[in-house]
């Protein structure tokens, strides 16, 4: 009664199973290794966020470090004098709640120990009247300052980030050492400080950035396990519509012979 197995179009639907089952169980480990890198980034987010803050300079000691990923969102201190001369702002930017679109401000701060220039994320400002007026930003505190914050990496045109040139004046899209430097000259670190504190504290500054969230897993592990429940409904679906067609098959067939008795010879 299953001979209608061996018709083309049941021989298609099995060929189109048995290659959906291997590619649903890759998915499923797909989504399964996002989610364990997820779980592996918030780690070492919260390693780095709870050690103790180091010198900038211990960990970006020259022009051109590339920060990896092992060090980013380090917590580091730096002890130098602002250079608001060479300060600039990033455009379309969001506040803390993220509702809001506005600027970080940027300032290079001038390293006490004479080993160079960090560039300094002090935090967002909203916009100003107009997409080409430069906002009103506090003014960076003046005399020598400590700060503490988190080692970020230089920021690279990707997605959302692109990079334009033709901007207002002191106004970019990305926080790039590489193209600070060719603007200022001066010989700056690689990647920079966002700003958590400053001492002494100033009376008024732009609103600081919140640490990265990292207790959020995300949906990959509910994606991981549903393509791998549709793997298994795979065989259980082509069962059912097997034996579905199978006592179709018998019921047209009874029916058959029952109207052939009927009929008179």
């Amino acid at each position: 009664m299953y001979r209608f197995l061996l018709s083309r179009r049941w021989l298609i639907a099995l060929l189109i199973a048995l290659l959906l089952i291997p590619t649903t169980i890759r998915l499923g480990f797909w989504q399964l290794h996002r989610h364990e890198a997820r779980v592996d980034r918030n780690e070492l987010i919260a390693q780095s966020l709870t050690a103790g803050p180091v010198p900038y300079d211990t960990l970006s000691a020259a022009p051109g470090f590339a920060v990896p990923k092992d060090l980013t969102w380090r917590s580091v201190t730096a002890t130098g004098t602002y250079d608001p001369a060479h300060e600039f702002v990033v455009r379309k930017r969001t506040d803390s709640s993220g509702d809001k679109i506005g600027y970080f401000v940027v300032t290079p701060l001038v390293l006490a120990d004479g080993r160079g220039t960090v560039l300094v994320n002090r935090g967002w400002v909203p916009s100003g009247t107009s997409a080409t007026d430069y906002p009103a930003v506090p003014a960076a505190p003046a005399g020598q300052v400590t700060l503490t914050g988190r080692l970020r990496a230089d920021e690279t045109a990707s997605g959302s980030l692109k990079d334009r040139a033709g901007l207002p004046d002191r106004q970019f899209n990305l926080i790039s050492t590489g193209q600070q430097a060719k603007e200022s000259g001066a010989a700056l670190l690689g990647g920079y400080l966002e700003l958590t504190a400053t001492d002494p504290a100033p009376a008024e500054q732009p609103e600081l950035l919140p640490e990265p969230n990292h207790s959020d897993i995300g949906p990959h592990m509910a994606y991981a396990i549903q393509w791998w429940l549709f793997t298994a409904m795979i065989p259980v679906g082509f069962v059912v519509m097997a034996r579905r067609e199978a006592r179709d098959r018998r019921k047209e067939a009874a029916g058959a012979e029952g109207v052939a008795v009927a009929v008179p010879a």
